[in-house]
């Protein structure tokens, strides 16, 4: 066998295996909180702590996530906040017919790596009937950017907006982040209404 067909065949194979090793790791969309921020009080009466055990525990503004990159990363992602019909900065302005939707995240980096990554790219929220939207660069009045490029050393933490431009009709359902500029298999997912 000639040293041509001996890497090709070395190639194929090599190509096989890291196609089977990421169809063995698949996707996941993670709901549920890592901590309850935006959980109410604790009521008194039995009826009211029924009531709270019955309903699902879906991660929503105020909520923290922990979600891991490819390369053994990991943050705590915190919804801070959101603005709907935001005010654009000194040069942004949304296109007719559109307007800015503005979500404020907070990174921390839990891993024992440096983070190096732009989050914007692994950020988009979605409307009930299922279009996603992803961010737009555009300042908004509410604060600042999240940057474009966040380094973030073990226990280091960032916060910023990212800002999605959106039609005027569409009501934001849920917003998601993922680390690895929107390539990890890990996502976490914060209901927002």
């Amino acid at each position: 066998m000639n040293t041509r067909i001996r890497l090709a065949a070395a190639t194929v194979a090599l190509a096989t295996s890291a196609v089977a090793l990421t169809a063995c790791d698949p996707a996941t969309v993670n709901d549920k909180p890592k901590a309850h921020a935006s959980a109410p009080a604790k009521s008194s009466s039995k009826k009211a702590d029924a009531k709270e055990a019955k309903k699902p525990d879906v991660a929503k503004v105020g909520d923290t996530i922990g979600v891991k990159g490819m390369e053994d990363g990991k943050l705590d992602v915190t919804v801070m906040k959101v603005v709907d019909n935001a005010k654009g900065g000194e040069f942004s302005e949304p296109t007719a017919g559109t307007r800015f939707y503005g979500v404020q995240f907070q990174l921390v980096n839990t891993g024992s790596k440096a983070y190096s990554d732009s989050p914007a790219n692994g950020a988009q929220i979605a409307d009930s009937q299922g279009q996603q939207f992803q961010p737009t660069f555009a300042d908004i009045t509410a604060g600042p950017s999240m940057s474009a490029d966040v380094r973030l050393k073990p226990g280091a933490k960032a916060l910023g907006w990212i800002v999605f431009e959106i039609p005027k009709g569409v009501k934001p359902a849920t917003v998601q982040f993922t680390m690895d500029s929107g390539f990890s298999d890990d996502t976490g997912e914060w209901k927002l209404n």
